[in-house]
């Protein structure tokens, strides 16, 4: 798989989902030791969690602050090799698109859906290795 320093080196990063994201990171520093990897502005972050990451952010574009829809508070993204062979097992499958495959200046190429049971899925291809500041980011610790 091709690395990217914009994204940890781990295979599924959880997304956590939190109305004030900058508490959320104070929080989860303090309460279980995690240690930001980077940050955009005050609505998303890359956090250490030993040699794993999450990711911490406000809430996705197509749910509205306070959703209670389930799979709204937490998702998972999942590195692939071709997000495009993914997305088309997953709707295959029966999984419900919520985002088309997109192309990102983080250097991703991103999809989103949602499985049978409502938990939020992002399949993300690397393909390009940018820095954090280069798509408007601040790096802390890429390790």
């Amino acid at each position: 798989m091709r690395s990217n320093r914009s994204l940890p080196p781990a295979a599924v990063v959880p997304e956590l989902v939190y109305e004030d994201v900058e508490a959320a990171i104070a929080w989860l520093g303090e309460a279980f030791g995690f240690s930001v990897r980077w940050q955009a502005g005050d609505h998303r972050a890359q956090m250490w969690v030993g040699d794993g990451a999450v990711v911490v952010r406000d809430p996705p574009p197509d749910v509205m602050r306070g959703d209670p829809i389930p799979g709204t508070h937490a998702a998972v993204l999942v590195r692939v090799e071709d997000a495009r062979a993914a997305l088309a097992r997953a709707l295959e499958h029966g999984a419900t698109l919520v985002r088309e495959i997109a192309d990102h200046p983080y250097g991703e190429r991103q999809c989103t859906v949602v499985d049978p049971e409502g938990h939020r899925w992002t399949f993300t291809e690397t393909i390009a290795d940018v820095a954090p500041e280069e798509w408007g980011g601040t790096s802390v610790d890429l390790r």
